[in-house]
This record gives C-alpha cells, structure tokens and sequence, in this order.
C-alpha cells in the first residue's frame, strides 16, 4: 500500500500491543481494497495473530510491509 502512512493519519487511533494495531474510521474514509467507507482498521504484526470478533461483518485485506491489513466492514 502506497499511502498507508496517509491513511494512518486520517484514523483515531485504538490500541497498539505486540500482535496487532488498530484504528477507527472516524471520518468515512474509503477502503483501498473495495472502495467503500470501513469501520475499523486492523494491522497483524504476527505471523499468526487471532481475533475475537463479537459479531459477523465483512472483511476487506491488504499488506503492507509484509503484515496483513484487515478492513472491517459492520
């Protein structure tokens, strides 16, 4: 992803650990991977990282930097 720093910038940032980031989507920023506003922002900085969803959304991915970026979608 080209302008990840960019989009960064433009999230609030949630939480940072060892085995993931994430960010909101305050502002209806596009998803890079299907153009429509997302929700949440999930960087894995594991290889093997799970998450604990609460309910059913969809999924958008991407990499950068060799992590795998999730998009959520409520």
């Amino acid at each position: 992803m080209d302008d990840f720093d960019e989009l960064v910038s433009s999230l609030t940032p949630r939480e940072d650990n060892e085995a993931i980031a994430s960010y909101q989507n305050t502002t209806a920023v596009a998803c890079p991977a299907c153009e429509d506003p997302f929700d949440d922002m999930v960087v894995c900085k594991q290889e093997f990282t799970s998450l604990n969803l609460d309910f059913e959304m969809d999924l958008c991915t991407a990499i950068n930097d060799g992590n795998v970026v999730l998009f959520t979608h409520k």
